[in-house]
């Protein structure tokens, strides 16, 4: 798997594939996201977001589809 890139794109859950074209880098919770996070020495950023909560919908607006807190968590953090 690549983990320079958002992968949502694969990911079954309708909820997850709206996130698919953020750019933050985007991993399905797996073994492989959690040894990449290891191998890599990354913290693993944790959006637990529902499709009906309005304040998640507000971080994907304002922050998880801006280029530069983007680069910020993809450079920082292994995010799922």
């Amino acid at each position: 798997m690549v983990f320079t890139q958002n992968n949502l794109g694969k990911a079954s859950s309708p909820y997850l594939q709206q996130h698919k074209d953020n750019p933050v880098w985007w991993q399905e919770w797996d073994e492989s996201v959690l040894e990449h996070a290891r191998s890599e020495n990354k913290i693993i950023f944790a959006s637990i977001g529902y499709s009906t909560c309005h304040w998640c919908h507000v971080m994907a607006r304002e922050a998880f589809n801006n280029k530069e807190i983007a680069g910020y968590l993809n450079a920082n953090f292994v995010s799922i």
